[in-house]
């Protein structure tokens, strides 16, 4: 568990909980656990969330080209050294002082 970062018994009560609505399969070796993906269990949930996909997929794109346009113009305001309303930013550190 040291290569997840997660304390072992964090994962066995997760693992567990996946086992109990059939998500994996378990067997036992020795005082050891195994666990597999149920594949026939996980697919109709795959399919489900995949009518979501392109939703997301666009939301988040929007998202991202939003978020870097204003990067971009807090980055061009602040190369020219002027606020949004035209003051430099000195202008505005001393009306507001």
């Amino acid at each position: 568990m040291l290569a997840l970062g997660v304390p072992q018994p964090s994962v066995s009560k997760h693992l567990q909980v996946l086992w109990d609505v059939g998500l994996v399969d378990a067997r036992r070796d020795g005082r050891r656990v195994l666990y597999r993906t149920n594949a026939d269990a996980i697919r109709p949930l795959h399919e489900w969330a995949g009518t979501f996909e392109r939703y997301w997929a666009n939301q988040l794109g929007r998202i991202k080209d939003h978020a870097e346009l204003n990067e971009r113009t807090k980055n061009e305001r602040t190369k020219n050294g002027r606020t949004k309303n035209g003051r430099t930013i000195e202008e505005r550190r001393t009306k507001n002082e």
